[in-house]
């Protein structure tokens, strides 16, 4: 589980985030969601110590990230990340992308890490791309290298920030296609996003943000039929 409590982020005189409480359960699917500029993609830094709080607390496998980093890249082992921006080695073919951290961190040789890396990038249907470097992906195929690469590390965690906002309709059907299937394997999946059909269909849990706050915590069916706030309310008007 994930505990969040009272968590603040600051940069300069912008408050980013304002005494943010909230609970990831084990297994559970949960779609972060909100107007640009809400705060979403901060909150899921945090939570990889990517961003260090201005204030708070959080609370993974019982110890807090935030006044204990010297065990951050312990637990961060056990987090996978998925960027909007890819993030692959422009220098590495797909199968080094992913056989990369298999050797440095987790220590495998190399043809451990190779049968890996075929493994994950057949299961997002990506393994005949294996020696190609991000150069001659496309953009659905970069993401999903990326999505195998976070899969390879074997993480209880998934965190996606926008992973298709930078992708054409047809790119994104195949990456949601891919993230769709990640549900059913027992995760944590905590996924920013502004696809609201995959937030209704996919998630345990909505979490609606507006100016640095979580404003709502409902199961899809009750944010998108009975929202409770206003504020709610219009972000949903405008998106649907």
């Amino acid at each position: 589980m994930i505990k969040v409590e009272h968590l603040f982020k600051q940069f300069e005189d912008t408050k980013v985030l304002k005494d943010i409480n909230v609970e990831f359960e084990d297994g559970k699917t949960y779609a972060i969601i909100g107007s640009s500029g809400s705060g979403k993609s901060t909150l899921l830094r945090c939570l990889n110590g990517l961003e260090k709080p201005t204030s708070g607390n959080i609370v993974i496998d019982g110890v807090d990230i935030v006044h204990n980093e010297k065990l951050l890249p312990q637990l961060r082992q056990k987090i996978g990340m998925v960027f909007q921006s890819f993030n692959l080695f422009a220098h590495m073919n797909a199968t080094d992308n992913i056989t990369f951290a298999l050797m440095k961190v987790k220590k495998l040789s190399l043809s451990e890490a190779k049968k890996i890396a075929m493994e994950k990038l057949s299961e997002v249907g990506c393994s005949h791309r294996a020696n190609h470097y991000p150069h001659q992906l496309s953009g659905g195929e970069k993401q999903r290298v990326a999505i195998a690469r976070a899969l390879a590390m074997e993480p209880t965690v998934m965190l996606f920030d926008e992973p298709t906002s930078a992708l054409d309709p047809e790119m994104t059907v195949e990456v949601l296609k891919v993230m769709r299937g990640l549900t059913h394997l027992g995760m944590t999946i905590i996924v920013v996003t502004h696809e609201m059909n995959f937030a209704r269909e996919v998630s345990d849990l909505i979490i609606y943000m507006d100016n640095g706050e979580i404003v709502e915590i409902n199961p899809p069916k009750i944010f998108f039929e009975q929202t409770q706030s206003e504020r709610a309310k219009k972000f949903l008007n405008n998106m649907l």
